[in-house]
């Protein structure tokens, strides 16, 4: 048997259909820059959440919504016939809030940096010991 379980394996096939369809096959200008960033899968493959990011504000997260939203009819068809699952799962896009969140923690760990500079962030291991002779 392979590697990882088919939930997974369907995940990152569907996640692959995806990524290719929004960037070659959708023309609707309401997608922006889209990336996905990962696919859960039930485990009885009935239903797919896609998590994305995008570029732009608020405005332009909800245009993309709704622009992913219309299209995942199209989507839905294109996979089943693609992947050529028994009963291809319904889909659901839903916007990837990690990201976010990753870089407000960035950004507060260089705020704390920046209040107390005389502490190194990390030890250097680049730096030779001298040597005690």
């Amino acid at each position: 048997m392979g590697q990882g379980s088919r939930p997974e394996r369907v995940a990152d096939l569907i996640r692959a259909e995806v990524t290719t369809m929004i960037a070659r096959e959708l023309h609707d200008p309401g997608v922006g820059f889209v990336t996905v960033t990962r696919v859960q899968v039930s485990n009885d493959l009935q239903h797919a959440r896609v998590f994305y990011t995008s570029l732009g504000d608020t405005a332009a997260r909800k245009n993309t919504a709704s622009a992913l939203q219309r299209a995942t009819g199209f989507m839905r068809r294109q996979i089943g016939q693609r992947l050529r699952l028994r009963r291809t799962p319904e889909i659901e896009f839903q916007f990837d809030e990690s990201i976010g969140h990753q870089d407000r923690v960035a950004h507060l760990l260089q705020e704390i940096a920046a209040e107390h500079p005389d502490t190194p962030a990390e030890p250097d291991d680049d730096v030779p010991e001298p040597d005690e002779r």
